[in-house]
């Protein structure tokens, strides 16, 4: 039986391969930071990929999945890596005219056991969208995963049974726009990630 990843393993992957930044971010949430955890750079290394993606694969192995799914885009090769080594369907959410849904012909049956996999957390929104998707069609929630939990623990998704399971938690600082002390300072704010420039 392989021995757990440890947090300071995994934010050493993140350190490795430049995917901790430090700066001014306009996170997807609304939200300023001065971090951003680009899991891109970490998930484009298929050996990173797999060992990051093999803790939430373990996690749920014994729950029978039937179907990853994953907002997109962050999290599709997340759910990718771990509906391959789970050996299951693995499908995505994406938004069309700014609402969240399943297309390309992908289908969620109901009663069908389903596994949420996003890369990054921070407010949970896109997730809770999917999460909703799911039980708006009858699928069985059987949990929601991620690589990185930003919110230190404070985003749950309660209708499923395990509200979230991270391969790294962090309490990340977060700002409001309006009370951001990097604008203060005149520091440009960057939108990196699949719906900003970067």
């Amino acid at each position: 039986m392989q021995t757990p990843m440890n947090q300071e393993q995994v934010l050493g992957i993140f350190k490795e391969t430049g995917a901790l930044l430090e700066g001014h971010f306009l996170l997807t949430s609304g939200l300023h930071s001065n971090q951003y955890f680009q899991c891109a750079r970490v998930l484009q290394h298929p050996r990173h990929c797999e060992t990051l993606c093999r803790v939430i694969a373990e996690h749920f192995r014994a729950h029978r999945i039937d179907v990853v799914v994953a907002p997109a885009m962050g999290g599709i090769v997340v759910a990718q890596e771990v509906g391959r080594q789970l050996d299951v369907r693995t499908i995505f959410a994406e938004r069309k005219e700014g609402v969240m849904q399943i297309r390309r012909g992908f289908e969620i049956a109901a009663g069908e056991r389903v596994l949420v996999c996003e890369d990054v957390v921070t407010t949970g929104g896109s997730v809770q969208e999917v999460v909703k998707i799911v039980l708006d069609r009858r699928g069985a929630l059987t949990g929601v995963a991620c690589i990185v939990d930003r919110s230190g623990g404070t985003v749950r998704f309660d209708q499923a049974p395990e509200p979230l399971v991270p391969v790294l938690r962090l309490h990340a600082v977060t700002y409001r726009p309006d009370a951001c002390p990097l604008c203060a300072q005149g520091i440009p704010a960057v939108k990196p990630g699949s719906r900003g420039n970067a």
